[in-house]
């Protein structure tokens, strides 16, 4: 309110940048800190006379005062206008106060829909809440930003993560959001350093020189998402230079590690990775060999050579290629020594402590894109020891907090073939929102809703980001192997029924992806509709639940067979009718 400096008389347009009471008449009184809070000032009835008050540290406050009469159960509405940016408008002086508010509102809420409804889901009544909140948390995201700057809150993190922002921004992409990654990573990328390290934040004092390794290949994989969404060559072009000194960057960080010192003996887990660094938040007290940071690091390398391809440069393509095998190769090798080292059975947080941390652990396998290549028993056992904590922690009650980042874990049950677990983890994560009703997440969710504890920002957006990207793995992933787009592998059956589910222009990096599929007797109905997408190299693979295991598919004269659970679909637009028992399906 000490922004406000004198309040506008009623019907009086306001000055830029202040608000403009409209109604019944009032009165406005400011105060410095120093002369006390406007809150205490009313409450001990010493009201300032002062209209305008100037503090240098910026906690000036004021109060608008409306004298008031009413009736039991009478009610008055009382309108302020507070303009976001430039002055506040004078219709409502043409339109009457409630004619002008009505129009307002209606204007902002078709302005809201719009920026939300570009992909569309269709569940039964018992899903509404995902899609729900999958449009809040969208709101949310863009609500937090700062101009053209991603940002995970406005309080606690007014500041900028380029890891935040290349997850959040691979959320935005699907949602047909492309326009808000595309800025932000212009903003970001000139704050890249000299000798190509990306810096891990950006804040009004700039670029954040803490070195955080993770940040190199977040950036590359954000140049890369906004263009296989979006197909911008001269973007892509533009971002070349910055692409080319991060994976040089990267070069000379794992070649630091990469020495005789860590041949062989204690140190041999550490032998080509990226150094130790505090990207995590559990290694900020000591930096650590972390392989969240080498996950980040090779899916740069993989998106590096994407873009050298895409360009057309074979030799920088040949160059990071190698890179990127030599890289691969270092980093499996020393999971297996800390495996062995620390005489543990699954993929560790760190080489140093051999640390159990299956939240990090995924971006493994999204955006990675590591799933095929990763140790198979010690992946399966990785999160087959986090299901074994996730349900002794729903089922308990002595847990006490835990970070909503563990949405991530519900994407990567749905690529380990885990549908059921991915839908009771659903059901745990959705229950914690606070208030449910407003469909967010803190960044620390607590046991005891009512217990005051540290909640980071509340609405986070980056829980938001990891929330919208697992929830949109249920409908369809991209899996990296065979660049396939896998449908419905995270549908629970019971969606199914009556009208099913679907999904109305959900962004891919082959174009807008529309299909339906329903349940009726023992067939299920499979419709892929003609949005004029490209198919994709692996083409469409349906993972619906209740589909035998083999079976054969007759697309016009042709047998088509599968396997797996799985159909494989070589193109679109297409009509399936698939029997659950007999496992014969008919294709249009």
């Amino acid at each position: 309110f000490g922004a406000f400096g004198s309040a506008p008389r009623a019907n009086t347009p306001a000055e830029a940048g202040y608000p403009l009471p409209i109604g019944p008449k009032q009165t406005f009184a400011a105060t410095p800190f120093d002369a006390g809070m406007i809150a205490d000032r009313l409450a001990d009835s010493s009201l300032p006379a002062a209209q305008r008050a100037h503090d240098e540290s910026g906690l000036a406050s004021g109060a608008l005062l409306y004298p008031l009469q009413m009736a039991a159960g009478q009610s008055v509405r009382v309108f302020v206008q507070i303009p976001m940016t430039g002055p506040a408008e004078a219709d409502q002086f043409q339109l009457g106060v409630e004619e002008w508010f009505r129009l307002v509102r209606t204007k902002t809420a078709d302005e809201w829909r719009e920026r939300l409804g570009r992909v569309a889901l269709r569940l039964p009544p018992a899903a509404q809440p995902l899609a729900d909140t999958l449009r809040t948390a969208l709101a949310h995201i863009l609500i937090n930003r700062d101009g053209a700057a991603i940002r995970p809150g406005t309080r606690s993190y007014a500041r900028s993560w380029i890891r935040d922002g290349a997850m959040t921004s691979d959320a935005l992409l699907r949602l047909g959001r492309d326009d808000v990654a595309r800025d932000y990573l212009h903003w970001y990328a000139p704050y890249q350093f000299k000798n190509g390290k990306v810096p891990c934040c950006v804040d009004q004092r700039g670029s954040d020189p803490v070195p955080e390794n993770d940040s190199h290949g977040e950036l590359i994989h954000l140049v890369d998402a906004v263009y296989r969404y979006t197909g911008d060559r001269a973007l892509l072009e533009a971002m070349w230079p910055h692409v080319e000194s991060a994976a040089r960057y990267m070069d000379e960080l794992r070649t630091s590690e990469r020495t005789a010192a860590n041949h062989n003996g204690e140190r041999a887990a550490f032998y080509g990775l990226m150094p130790a660094s505090i990207s995590h938040e559990g290694y900020s007290a000591k930096p650590m060999h972390s392989y969240w940071d080498d996950f980040w690091a090779l899916t740069g390398y993989k998106d590096a050579v994407d873009i050298a391809t895409a360009l057309g440069k074979p030799d920088d393509a040949r160059r990071l290629a190698a890179s990127r095998d030599q890289f691969r190769a270092d980093l499996y090798a020393s999971i297996r020594t800390a495996v062995a080292d620390r005489h543990i059975d699954y993929l560790p947080g760190s080489a140093e402590l051999g640390d159990f941390d299956a939240t990090s652990t995924t971006i493994a396998l999204s955006p990675a894109g590591e799933q095929a290549n990763l140790p198979q028993d010690l992946l399966q056992q990785t999160f087959e020891r986090y299901w074994k904590q996730f349900v002794e922690r729903r089922d308990g009650a002595q847990w006490k907090d835990y970070t909503p980042y563990e949405w991530r874990t519900v994407g990567t049950f749905v690529r380990l073939g885990w549908r059921e677990r991915a839908r009771q983890a659903i059901d745990f994560f959705m229950h914690d929102r606070r208030p449910p009703g407003w469909n967010q997440w803190a960044e620390v969710v607590g046991r005891d809703a009512r217990e005051s504890r540290f909640i980071g920002d509340m609405p986070h957006g980056w829980v938001a980001s990891d929330f919208i990207r697992s929830a949109l793995d249920l409908f369809a992933y991209e899996r990296d192997e065979d660049h396939a787009l896998v449908l419905a592998a995270g549908v629970p059956a019971i969606w199914l029924d009556g009208n099913g589910i679907a999904v109305d222009q959900l962004r891919t990096p082959y174009g807008k992806l529309s299909y339906s599929l329903r349940r009726t007797g023992n067939a299920l109905h499979l419709t892929i509709a003609d949005t004029g997408m490209r198919t994709p190299p692996g083409g469409f693979v349906l993972a619906a639940p209740g589909l035998a295991a083999s079976g054969i598919a007759h697309l016009g004269h042709r047998e088509i067979a599968w396997k797996d659970g799985r159909v494989a679909l070589a193109r679109a637009p297409v009509e399936l009718v698939i029997p659950l028992e007999q496992g014969h399906t008919q294709a249009h």
